[in-house]
């Protein structure tokens, strides 16, 4: 029998929701008959090497921090242990708002326009974007620290609150249009969720506030447009180089255009996320998904 090792908790700003997420994941795990451990890397993955080394293979449960940035998959591609999820250079390039969008960019896909900013920076009035802007942490997710903005006002306000927890800031073109997600797993990208936030965008509180958000799955677009939505995501999963499963975020403006925001490598996995709630669309079980992606990390 396959012994699981279930990184869960953390010590980033997303430790609650990692939780969360392995919850379900040791749920699903057990009911597929394997042996699972939950290993909490609260003191960082250093401190539980024991552990690692006692189990055959590692679900990546983490979100944020260590976990997502490509730490915790190099320390794990150090012991030889196979894991779930990108690897090091992936996960790192992933977690960099900045890079990813340039990559994205480069291979002739839209994204809104965006300059990056350090957190001293005193002359962040003085950019070639025109308001409305979003400002996000470039290297934080679940929404952590991100604003809307309608003046210079409220920039320097959303500044400081994202400086909180980053000292590199994004600021980026605001888009009105419609949320979407697309899962990929597997290499195969299901069916696209379409997210209608109680704010003017899909922050913290409407990801994790029950009744805060609206979700339509599959979303009301028409058979090509939705074809080519998926195509664009397993492309953009693709050319970042991801492994076994990833979330991609994109706003559909008004002229049905995808504009890609961002690249979620360890998208949240509780039973109502959004990735098991696309493939729950498909007819996949939660427990399913959770066997697909430990599969593709066998084959890695």
């Amino acid at each position: 029998m396959m012994k699981v090792g279930l990184l869960s908790g953390g010590n980033s700003t997303e430790r609650e929701v990692s939780l969360a997420s392995g919850k379900s994941i040791y749920k699903a795990c057990r009911d597929l008959g394997y042996q699972v451990k939950i290993l909490d890397p609260i003191d960082g993955i250093r401190s539980i090497k024991d552990s690692i080394l006692s189990v055959d293979i590692i679900f990546n449960g983490l979100h944020g921090g260590d976990g997502e940035n490509g730490e915790v998959a190099k320390y794990l591609e150090s012991l030889n242990i196979p894991y779930t999820g990108s690897d090091q250079l992936s996960s790192a390039t992933c977690m960099d708002k900045n890079k990813t969008k340039t990559i994205v960019f480069e291979n002739k896909f839209l994204t809104p326009g965006w300059v990056m900013k350090n957190k001293d920076s005193d002359d962040i009035i003085d950019i070639d974007l025109t308001f409305p802007l979003v400002v996000k942490p470039n290297d934080q997710g679940s929404t952590i620290g991100l604003s809307i903005v309608k003046n210079k006002k409220e920039l320097r306000k959303a500044f400081e609150l994202a400086g909180k927890y980053t000292s590199s800031i994004l600021l980026e073109s605001f888009i009105n249009g419609r949320e979407i997600t697309v899962p990929v797993v597997a290499n195969k990208a299901y069916s696209i969720v379409e997210i209608i936030p109680s704010h003017d965008l899909y922050d913290y509180e409407c990801k994790y506030t029950k009744g805060m958000s609206e979700y339509i799955c599959p979303a009301d677009l028409s058979i090509n447009l939705s074809e080519s939505i998926k195509d664009l995501a397993l492309k953009v999963h693709k050319i970042l180089n991801c492994r076994h499963y990833s979330r991609v975020d994109f706003l559909l403006d008004k002229n049905n255009d995808p504009w890609f925001l961002e690249i979620n490598t360890l998208p949240g996995m509780t039973e109502t996320s959004l990735l098991p709630k696309s493939l729950k669309a498909s007819g996949i079980e939660f427990k399913d998904i959770i066997q697909k992606i430990l599969n593709e990390a066998i084959k890695s």
